[in-house]
């Protein structure tokens, strides 16, 4: 069955279309025509009216640790990802890498098992897996528990090269991995990243040569920039080889630090993710991590150290918070938030855009940035 999408304004990922449609056939793009042609040209679709607003490519978020309730690390389960993916929906995420803290290797192997077995099941929406930690630097462990952050071990080595069939990112902090590491990790299609690191410039650069290609939540518990010591953000900007994520929340980052790193990097390698917790698509606005609760205050989530405990937004409020408060124009904010990460993830052949030959992963939102509609490899769904 043909849906023939009309009455919105068409953002395809490169520019803006007016008095266009977009028609899918089962999971696909297949047609973008004029409005008027719709009827003729496919009398067998159902039209689907969107009475304005914009219709996008799906949001693709790289770093989500929770959603609807569930908390990855805490329940690394088939179900806990399906919950993930309801509870991220209504704010325009059609796809995601759920994220793993810093906890023990079983707990890491569990969350690998269940994100192979969901993609396995066909569970549209999970593109692999991001662990994040425990390889950390101690003095930038954030919110992760001090009692799991270490060194790579070589059983570490041999678990992580050894996922196959799914994205993997892998944040660390470059300077505690011994000679090699990084390299063998990167070669072994591992998408290996800076993040919760002490690094110095050198550190970083080294890492840069040896594969690496990502900033996990730049600015945030990595070295900052000083003009005798570029640190791990000094080196993040200069590089036009690397991918920066970054939280556009109003709280982990200023506005017009977003500038300046917009500013520095080439078009296309800064990217939004949420970090979002379990509050986000949940009633919930506490929830327990290592023992200890997180609690939303003034639209941040933090721990009884008062550290910033990843983030209570949406997609779409990454978006809106983009646009509305940084400054970056609408068609770029959107790019940020589904292009330029399908670029960084290799997967910009089939998610990202509106095309034909393209998945229909699509997100409808109106000019107040409410999201009414998405759709998942065709699969319509109304909020």
């Amino acid at each position: 069955m043909k849906q023939a999408l009309v009455g919105a304004r068409i953002f395809t990922g490169d520019q803006f279309l007016d008095n266009r449609a977009v028609v899918i056939e089962g999971t696909e793009v297949i047609s973008l025509p004029e409005n008027d042609n719709v009827v003729r040209q496919y009398p067998d679709a159902e039209i689907i009216p969107l009475a304005g607003g914009i219709l996008a490519p799906g949001f693709i978020d790289l770093q989500v640790n929770g959603g609807g309730g569930a908390f990855f690390t805490n329940d690394p389960s088939v179900s806990a990802l399906q919950t993930m993916l309801d509870g991220h929906r209504p704010t325009g995420t059609t796809s995601m890498l759920p994220t793993l803290i810093s906890d023990t290797r079983p707990t890491h192997q569990a969350g690998v098992k269940a994100v192979s077995d969901a993609i396995n099941a066909g569970m549209n929406g999970i593109l692999g897996i991001h662990i994040e930690g425990p390889f950390f630097d101690m003095d930038k462990r954030g919110a992760h528990n001090a009692k799991y952050i270490r060194g790579i071990e070589q059983e570490d080595m041999q678990w992580l090269t050894a996922i196959e069939g799914f994205k993997v990112m892998l944040t660390l902090a470059p300077e505690h991995a011994a000679s090699g590491q990084v390299r063998q990790l990167c070669q072994a299609g591992i998408f290996v990243a800076a993040g919760h690191t002490n690094a110095h410039y050198e550190d970083v650069v080294a890492a840069i040569a040896d594969g690496l290609t990502g900033f996990t939540h730049l600015f945030n518990a990595m070295r900052p920039q000083s003009g005798r010591e570029p640190g791990v953000v000094g080196a993040a900007l200069e590089s036009d080889t690397t991918w920066c994520g970054i939280i556009c929340d109003n709280h982990h980052v200023h506005p017009g630090s977003v500038r300046v790193a917009l500013n520095a990097k080439p078009l296309g390698k800064l990217y939004l993710v949420t970090d979002a917790m379990s509050t986000v698509g949940s009633e919930q606005k506490s929830f327990t991590i290592y023992g200890e609760e997180i609690f939303e205050h003034n639209g941040a989530l933090v721990n009884a150290e008062g550290r910033l405990a990843g983030s209570a937004i949406g997609m779409i409020d990454a978006v809106r918070i983009a646009h509305r408060d940084v400054g970056i124009s609408l068609s770029e904010s959107l790019r940020m938030a589904s292009l330029y990460p399908a670029e960084y993830m290799k997967l910009n052949q089939t998610l990202g855009r509106i095309d034909p030959h393209y998945r229909a992963d699509l997100v409808h939102f109106t000019d107040d940035f409410n999201v009414t509609a998405t759709w998942v490899a065709g699969d319509y769904q109304q909020h």
